[in-house]
């Protein structure tokens, strides 16, 4: 289990008993720059209220369950227009959308892909790139977020 899925284990249950949705959380080490990066939305969106309410939550568990053991700053927030995608079912939501997709390791002979995801299923998605179609495993994803076009 990833530092990660841990950590949404412990904080997931709370959020959602507060009418917010965990959209999903990201840890960022840098020593003592390290961040806990969380993601709430609904379906009215969040306001900064929402997010104090949440990170109050969260550091409260944090604090007794002590998952990450080095120092670290929580920070609370809302996906926003260019929302990281992190679970198949938020792949799926998306699909048809442009996404830009960062990989582990190559995939067809590349790490970064920019374009529109033409189709998602329970291993991966597939995403169109310069006219080609590239097919993207989960387990090799690193990052992935949607392009807001305006």
């Amino acid at each position: 289990m990833t530092l990660e899925e841990k950590v949404e284990h412990l904080i997931k249950p709370v959020i959602e008993s507060m009418s917010i949705d965990f959209w999903g959380c990201e840890y960022l080490p840098a020593g003592k720059n390290s961040m806990l990066r969380v993601y709430i939305d609904s379906d009215n969106g969040v306001n900064v209220d929402d997010c104090g309410k949440v990170s109050h939550q969260i550091s409260a568990i944090m604090d007794v369950e002590d998952p990450i053991a080095s120092a670290y700053t929580l920070e609370v927030s809302s996906p926003g227009l260019d929302r990281p995608l992190f679970r198949f079912e938020q792949f799926k939501k998306y699909q048809g959308e442009q996404v830009q997709i960062k990989t582990i390791s190559l995939v067809m002979g590349r790490k970064r892909f920019k374009g529109i995801m033409e189709s998602v299923n329970e291993q991966g998605v597939d995403v169109e790139v310069d006219g080609e179609l590239y097919n993207i495993i989960f387990a090799e994803i690193d990052k992935a977020n949607l392009i807001h076009n305006i």
